[in-house]
């Protein structure tokens, strides 16, 4: 409720807006169902019932409402959970990180930047190096596979899997 009302006020959405050009018809026409509520409602998928969580291929993760690169398959590994996992961000700047108490304790939730997308939690149970496991909905991700980076304007990404 607090976050809600300081980004209200403090222009966030209005920036976002103008940014973007997204209002919240045009998301929820450009959305699925599930995508528009994990997105901008904070929803959760099922475990194991999303596209993601058992993908093997090569590429890298973008948010699906500004496209905007975050995770890379060679981060990804299997945690159990039914969800991809993954052990960083492609880069840290691209990720904001909020304290968020909605299940009655203390959890650190997983935002895109520019968006402001609702991705997931990030945990201190990962592997090594890391030792976080960035938990991730399938619903908030466009995955570009490595073949399809440049056509699709990721040419930066193209080197972390030569």
């Amino acid at each position: 409720m607090r976050y809600k009302y300081y980004r209200y006020n403090s222009g966030r959405d209005k920036f976002l807006k103008q940014t973007w050009g997204l209002s919240d018809q045009v998301l929820r026409s450009r959305l699925t169902e599930l995508q528009y509520k994990v997105t901008q409602k904070d929803g959760t998928e099922k475990p194991f019932d999303n596209e993601y969580w058992d993908n093997k291929k090569q590429g890298i993760y973008v948010d699906i409402v500004s496209g905007e690169p975050l995770f890379s398959s060679l981060d990804k590994y299997e945690s159990g959970t039914g969800w991809p996992s993954f052990t960083k961000p492609i880069n840290t700047n691209q990720i904001v990180e909020r304290k968020d108490f909605k299940l009655f304790a203390q959890r650190i939730e997983v935002r895109s930047k520019d968006a402001d997308s609702h991705l997931g939690h990030v945990f201190p149970d990962g592997p090594a190096p890391t030792g976080q496991r960035y938990c991730i909905n399938s619903a908030s991700l466009k995955f570009i596979e490595k073949d399809q980076l440049v056509e699709n304007g990721y040419e930066q990404y193209v080197n972390l899997f030569k």
